[in-house]
């Protein structure tokens, strides 16, 4: 049998660090959800099926909410998915937002319907401003919220003449006008997306709109891309934005399942401590001192433990020279080598098993620990792979 081994992990965890306070916003209710004014960073996603046929839009709504989304958009292109609009609006069990393009008839019908917020884009929307009044009156009647949506893609023809095409400052000037339409008929429950396809216009043109009020602030890189790109575009404008405080709710736009964006977000979130962490995958990029395939142990890990709700670090680590300190600073782990691992619990080496035994064993050692705290709760286990 073996004997406990310690390591000396630190007793106290302390509050994780934040790159930079949160900028002081607003702060406007989405259904059930705060957006601003210090209240969590939100997740969103869209959903891909047609808003009419009810069914699969509940179905991938149900699967969003599953994965962690806090906050679901529908479109609503035609006079079918406006009348599926209620039914999903009071089925969903997050806030629904209706993505509104071109007519707007079908925001008020929105409204109607009970959806949480609107999301409209005055660039593409005809004779937006001369609606402004009578949208505001009714989103205010009803408690609704709505997001003026700028896009590079669909800006205002009068400010591309201006500036020449989809400058930060145009996209910005567009945003805080709209802005000041709604607010001239004392309407204020809105937050402001400015999105754009360059993670570095993009970031520019946040920086200048949280300069000019205290709107509560929607994250996004507009098609951002194919999983792949799309997440490191993604990542590198939220992170560059979040590090100084700016954005409010997120949403990482792939060409991938919704599901997949949702996971993103909150990944980044994580990453960032701008979220409570759930099951933290630490793992080295392995190098010719591994004496294990730190690849596959790494992914069965991670698919083992797939769904885990308690905070939980695990190290996975393929030799002796970060291990130990990775085995330190983890709530559960293994240092890898000679064809045997050494699991250790919370700075304290419990056993050694054969390299067969190592991904079973972690697993059943992670349940075990998850099995001793309530789901959500903070301060828990990190897992680290290295």
């Amino acid at each position: 049998m073996s004997v406990p081994i310690s390591l000396g992990m630190p007793e106290v965890k302390e509050t994780p660090p934040v790159l930079a306070p949160r900028r002081a916003t607003r702060r406007i209710r989405v259904g059930t959800v705060d957006v601003g004014g210090g209240a969590p960073i939100s997740v969103q996603s869209m959903t891909t099926t047609p808003t009419s046929d009810i069914n699969a839009t509940l179905q991938q709504i149900a699967e969003l909410t599953a994965a962690g989304c806090d906050i679901v958009r529908v479109a609503v292109p035609t006079t079918e998915d406006a009348a599926a609009l209620p039914v999903i609006a009071r089925k969903s069990q997050i806030p629904v937002i209706a993505d509104i393009h071109f007519q707007p008839k079908y925001v008020f019908a929105a409204i109607d319907a009970g959806c949480a917020a609107v999301r409209v884009n005055p660039g593409n929307i005809r004779k937006f401003d001369d609606q402004v009044k009578e949208i505001a009156r009714a989103a205010a009647d009803a408690g609704t919220s709505l997001r003026i949506g700028v896009n590079a893609g669909s800006l205002d023809k009068r400010l591309l003449e201006k500036y020449g095409r989809a400058t930060p400052e145009a996209l910005v000037e567009s945003a805080v006008w709209e802005a000041s339409l709604f607010e001239e008929h004392d309407f204020h429950d809105f937050k402001i997306s400015v999105k754009h396809n360059d993670p570095v216009v993009m970031v520019r043109a946040y920086e200048l709109l949280s300069e000019a009020g205290d709107w509560p602030l929607h994250l996004g890189v507009t098609e951002a891309g194919p999983a792949f790109q799309g997440t490191i575009k993604s990542a590198t404008a939220f992170g560059a934005l979040l590090s100084q405080g700016i954005g409010d709710t997120i949403r990482v736009s792939l060409s991938a399942p919704p599901v997949e964006e949702v996971k993103v977000g909150i990944q980044i979130l994580q990453s960032l401590n701008l979220a409570e962490r759930r099951l933290e995958i630490v793992s080295c990029p392995s190098c010719g001192r591994a004496q294990v395939d730190v690849y596959s142990l790494a992914e069965r890990v991670t698919a083992g433990l797939e769904g885990m709700e308690v905070p939980l670090r695990v190290a996975v680590m393929g030799c002796v020279v970060n291990g130990p300190g990775e085995a330190r600073e983890a709530d559960l782990g293994v240092a890898s080598g000679n064809g045997k691992g050494q699991i250790f619990v919370r700075g304290e080496v419990i056993k050694t098993v054969p390299e067969a035994l190592i991904v079973e064993t972690l697993i059943e050692e992670a349940m075990r620990i998850a099995d001793t705290q309530p789901a959500g709760a903070t301060g828990g286990p990190v897992v680290t792979v290295s």
